[in-house]
């Protein structure tokens, strides 16, 4: 299925020894397909190279851009959903355009989302999203 992450989420899923692991995992292998825009990467980029070093960001970016399961899109239109927080518009519009599943945040930012009817983004935490990967791979 189609996803937009976070940054958050990102941030945790690519740990080795993370318990979120397993979504970095799904994208890596094509279980899920990881939706991406620019300022999406360069948001990616900036955190991790700020968090963890500028080394592991770039290595990141690469697996992202080097993964055949990774769609990039180019949204021409800003829906501007999100007031609370503007920057989190950029995940919003790439999953309309995507027509991506889920965005999978642990930000309640994105809580607005589930009152607009139009266009649907379907929002999903980090531990829900795992726990709705592992049911899926369980019926596997």
């Amino acid at each position: 299925m189609r996803i937009v992450l976070d940054t958050n989420c990102l941030i945790q899923s690519v740990g080795r020894h993370s318990e979120f692991r397993p979504i970095w995992d799904s994208i890596l292998n094509g279980q899920n397909t990881l939706c991406i825009t620019n300022e999406i990467l360069a948001e990616y980029s900036e955190i991790l190279g700020r968090l963890f070093n500028p080394q592991f960001a770039e290595k990141v970016v690469l697996a992202i851009l080097k993964n055949p399961f990774v769609e990039h899109f180019s949204p021409h239109y800003r829906f501007n959903l999100i007031t609370a927080d503007p920057d989190d518009n950029k995940f919003v519009d790439c999953a309309i355009v995507a027509n991506a599943r889920y965005i999978v945040t642990n930000d309640h930012h994105y809580d607005v989302l589930r009152k607009i009817s139009y266009p649907s983004v379907d929002v999903i935490t980090l531990k829900d999203f795992l726990d709705l990967l592992r049911s899926q791979n369980e019926m596997r």
